[in-house]
């Protein structure tokens, strides 16, 4: 996934979004790996749009289910990553959710005022 992360981080950086890749890297991470996990299958695609004054990142899986986010008690070591991407779309006036059919994860973030687009 660093290569990934590099070639995240490199679109934003050429897009003026520098201010977002902290972020955008977090999340992807995040909505990446539960594809991974929880979809079975072996096809994946990231897809960075920005449209409207928003950064929308969405995560494909093509197959059914929906991503919830989990209440985890303090001693859990997994089950926080949607929580994570739920707080910083808030931070940014941004949301979160998951396509009608479960086959998309997707999360937008209001793109920062004198950022280019």
């Amino acid at each position: 996934m660093g290569v990934l992360r590099r070639i995240t981080a490199a679109k934003l950086r050429h897009r003026g979004l520098d201010a977002l890749i902290d972020d955008v890297l977090l999340i992807s991470s995040e909505l990446l790996t539960n594809a991974l996990l929880h979809s079975g299958t072996t096809e994946i695609m990231l897809n960075l749009a920005v449209r409207g004054g928003c950064l929308r990142i969405t995560v494909i899986d093509g197959m059914p289910g929906r991503a919830e986010r989990r209440k985890v008690d303090d001693e859990a070591e997994t089950g926080r990553g949607l929580g994570l991407v739920e707080v910083l779309a808030e931070q940014s006036g941004g949301t979160w959710g998951t396509s009608e059919d479960g086959s998309a994860t997707w999360c937008s973030l209001r793109v920062p005022a004198g950022q280019r687009q």
